[in-house]
């Protein structure tokens, strides 16, 4: 008589939660956009799918993610930007744009970003940019692969990005608006949680954005303004077809 309990505890609360908490670690898991730091190709509140075992196989040596790829990940521990922590020191997960894999070379000048040599093309992110005024070619940030600003890493023109690491940048490419590998340096693949592959909300959006190239405040999404006709939303995730050119 005791074990009918224990079924019914495990059949309508049990079970659920373990099915619930295996698939989103091994799985799939929806993430929401916090920020601007990767407009244009995503904006502040959407919803992206991450499909998790393609992380848990990357880790076991099977395949790794691509140049170009939308990665989700934990900054590293000691990443000094200190809007990142609140009570508990908890680091939340980001979203930035995978640049360079292990092993190779990054440079940034001018705004412009050269991986192994070879000039990306960025008309992706800068044609948006440079309609709205402020693609950012002159701060540090601009002309560094790697800055102090941060507080973390040395300030250098190149980097190597070391083996089990990825190099990474926001799309946002003003002034200020994206914190990512140049000042943290790059981010290890125990840290990724995967990459994202579908925007699955909202299902339609304005399609017009502008970005305020100056404000006051610390979050530059609340300024962002929409306009124009609403367009289909939801879509597939893709690498833009600059990244395929590199070698």
């Amino acid at each position: 008589m005791t074990t009918r309990p224990l079924a019914r505890l495990w059949k309508n609360w049990l079970e659920p939660i373990v099915f619930a908490v295996a698939f989103t670690t091994f799985g799939a898991s929806a993430v929401r956009v916090d920020g601007a730091s990767m407009m244009p190709s995503l904006r502040h509140g959407e919803r992206i799918v991450v499909p998790k075992y393609e992380t848990w196989l990357h880790r076991l040596g099977v395949g790794q993610f691509s140049r170009g790829d939308i990665l989700i990940f934990k900054p590293p521990a000691g990443a000094v930007t200190k809007n990142f922590y609140g009570l508990w020191n908890y680091r939340p997960y980001l979203v930035k744009r995978l640049i360079g894999l292990p092993g190779d070379r990054v440079r940034i000048a001018g705004g412009d970003v050269y991986v192994n040599g070879a000039k990306l093309d960025q008309t992706f992110v800068t044609n948006y940019w440079k309609a709205q005024g402020c693609w950012d070619t002159t701060s540090e940030l601009a002309n560094r692969a790697q800055s102090n600003l941060g507080g973390m890493v040395a300030t250098t023109r190149e980097v190597t990005v070391p083996d089990g690491h990825y190099f990474v940048m926001g799309d946002n490419r003003t002034a200020s608006g994206s914190e990512d590998s140049r000042m943290f340096g790059a981010v290890p693949l125990g840290n990724v949680a995967g990459r994202a592959v579908f925007s699955a909300w909202p299902l339609t959006r304005k399609a017009d954005a502008t970005y305020p190239c100056s404000y006051e405040g610390a979050r530059p999404q609340d300024f962002v303004k929409f306009g124009g006709p609403s367009v289909l939303n939801s879509r597939v995730l893709g690498r833009p077809a600059a990244f395929s050119r590199l070698k």
